[in-house]
Formats: structure tokens, C-alpha cells, sequence
């Protein structure tokens, strides 16, 4: 098996594709709008892929947050609110809070279940700060360290119950980022003490099945490697100081904080540690290039992905609870009055 997740071209598989997956057995898949244009085609996609692999647990993932960030929209599929809505209802009454972001995650994975798909790249537990890069924005689940891990716990234990994987991202933390790293590289000048903060949330959740790293730069720790990059970071950092001994994850080997060719990237973030790859663009000569780059996948790694995706499960249709997970949502968030 090769330890990269790849994109899809389009909505069905070519040919080109499907002999080149069967051959090269990526670990798994992840989705964009671009592959999901309705709930039959959807579901037939990934019911093809699992086909493909012969893998009843296999790792077919999206980023599916709510607000801006959501590949599946109304009216096929339902709206999800972002994390500031559970932030603003925070400030007002936790419990609630907590208690909405646990309903509408799992509403979200009893949704996302039942179109094949195991593994959703959230929570966020990235840091607000006043004046930073709108790329986290109105994704962050607040500012207050403890309010985020109480948030991003309860999505976790909401997608699980739906059958789902959630993802805890971008380790070390994005909030300090001043540019967007899909367009370059964020320098974080902070101090080993101002950063705790940061590190406090993922700390906190340390035992998710999967994390994901940030392409950010992080002088105190590696002057020369941003954290995808950085064995320094990934060792000391999210594998010592988080405690983290999920699957990791590379962010988008694509994006434009990186520099070299794409295999390359591949290649540099296996050897600092990352146990997975994540290329989204479906992209064939990118492909074949990361799995001649890539080492085999190693028993470490192949483990956590067991792990990983052992309580996933693919359901036959949406659950009834998912309206009432909605409803239950709607009625918490409109103390603060927000709505989905």
C-alpha cells in the first residue's frame, strides 16, 4: 500500500484511473465538489472505489467543516454552520455550545456515512487572533484554548457516533498565520512560551485518530523546515510536546507554501515523519510521480491507519436521527440567534 491519499479527476472514475489505483493501492481517497454532483452518483463513487480495493474500511475523506469550507451544499445535501457560530454560543452559554457542535457533527457523519465516506478533516482547533489571515477566519472554534478542546472534542465524539473519523488540524496550530499557506509561507515569529497556547488544544485532543500538519514556518523550533517538513517539529513538537500517536497527515502537498516538484514534497515529508501523504488534485503525472518518490508504507503507519478507521462505518442510507440531530442544532444555536 502507498502512504498517500490522492484526488479524483472527476465524478466517476476513468480508466486511466482505475488502473492506475488498483496498481498502485494508495491508502486512500479524498473528495472535492468536483466528485460529488448528487447522493446516488456519490454514493455509486465511493461504493466503486471500496470495490476497487476490496477494502470495506477504506479511507474516503472530505473536508466537510460547514460555512465556507463544505464540498457537499444545499439543497442536495444539509447546511452546516461554521465554527464561529459554536464560538458566539459559547461566550453565551457552554453547555449548550458543546452540546450543539456535538449534534451538528453528528448529524453531519450519519450524513457523510451514508455516502461512503469514512474520514472528515475536522475540527479545526486552530487559534483566532485578532488581525491575522482571514484562512482560518470564521473556521476557528474560538480563542480561548480550553473553549476550542471542549468544542473539537464534542465534533469528534459527534462524527464517531455518526460512524466517521474526524481529523484534528493543522498541528502546530494556524491561527498566527499573516498569509494563507495555499498561496505561501507563513512565518510564525512567536516564543517556544507564547506558542503553548497554540499547542494547548491539540494536547488536549491528542487522542484522535488523525491529525494533520500545517505548512507553516516556525523559527523557534526549525529555522529551516516549515512543520510538514520538519522531523524537529513533527518528533519534538507534535509527536513529544502534543502527545499525538495518530495517523498523520500531511495538509495539501500541493499548496503554494511548499517549494520543488511535488514528488519531491512527498518524498521530504515522509523522511520528517508524516505517516500519509495528501494530494488532492487528481492530477496522474503528480500521482505516478509521489508513489515512485514514496518509501513502502511501514508497519508504524499501517497500524495507526487500522486504528485509524476501525470504528468507521458506511451506512445504507441516512439515519432518521440526522433530522432530529438538525433540529436539536437549530434550537441551541438560536439562543445566540444563529441558524444553519
Amino acid at each position: 500500500m502507498i502512504p498517500a491519499i490522492f484526488g479524483l479527476s472527476g465524478p466517476t472514475l476513468t480508466a486511466d484511473e482505475r488502473a492506475f489505483f488498483r496498481e498502485a493501492d494508495p491508502a486512500g481517497y479524498i473528495l472535492f465538489g468536483r466528485n460529488c454532483i448528487d447522493p446516488q452518483q456519490l454514493r455509486a463513487l465511493t461504493d466503486d472505489l471500496r470495490a476497487l480495493h476490496g477494502r470495506d474500511r477504506l479511507l474516503v475523506s472530505i473536508d466537510q467543516e460547514g460555512g465556507r469550507v463544505a464540498r457537499l451544499r444545499p439543497p442536495l445535501w444539509s447546511p452546516y454552520p461554521p465554527g464561529e457560530a459554536f464560538d458566539r454560543l459559547y461566550a453565551l452559554a457552554p453547555p449548550s455550545a458543546i452540546e450543539a457542535a456535538r449534534a451538528n457533527a453528528h448529524a453531519m457523519g450519519l450524513e457523510l456515512a451514508a455516502m461512503g465516506i469514512t474520514v472528515d478533516y475536522h475540527p479545526p482547533l486552530d487559534l483566532r487572533f485578532a488581525g491575522m489571515h482571514d484562512v482560518v477566519g470564521d473556521r476557528s472554534l474560538g480563542s480561548d484554548p480550553m473553549q476550542v478542546a471542549a468544542l473539537g472534542r464534542a465534533i469528534l465524539e459527534g462524527l464517531a457516533a455518526g460512524g466517521v473519523a474526524g481529523c484534528i488540524k493543522h498541528m502546530p496550530g494556524h491561527g498566527r498565520a499573516m498569509v494563507d499557506s495555499h498561496k505561501d509561507m507563513p512565518l510564525v515569529h512567536a516564543s517556544a512560551q507564547e506558542l503553548e497556547a497554540d499547542l494547548a488544544p491539540f494536547r488536549s485532543l491528542a487522542h484522535a485518530p488523525i491529525g494533520m500538519t500545517g505548512h507553516l514556518m516556525f523559527p523557534v523550533w526549525d529555522a529551516e523546515n516549515p512543520a510538514t517538513l520538519s522531523a524537529a517539529i513533527i518528533r519534538d513538537v507534535i509527536r513529544g510536546r502534543i502527545g499525538f500517536d495518530g495517523l498523520l497527515l500531511t495538509d495539501d502537498i500541493d499548496m503554494e507554501a511548499l517549494g520543488g516538484p511535488i514528488p519531491e514534497r512527498a518524498a521530504r515529508a515522509q523522511a520528517a515523519g508524516c505517516d500519509i501523504v495528501l494530494n488532492c488534485w487528481g492530477r496522474m503525472d503528480d500521482m505516478v510521480g509521489i508513489c515512485e518518490a514514496l518509501g513502502p508504507m511501514s508497519e508504524v503507519t499501517a497500524a495507526r491507519l487500522d486504528r485509524a478507521l476501525a470504528a468507521t462505518q458506511v451506512a445504507p442510507a441516512i439515519a432518521p436521527a440526522h433530522a432530529e440531530l438538525l433540529a436539536k442544532r437549530d434550537a441551541l444555536l438560536a439562543l445566540e440567534g444563529q441558524a444553519a
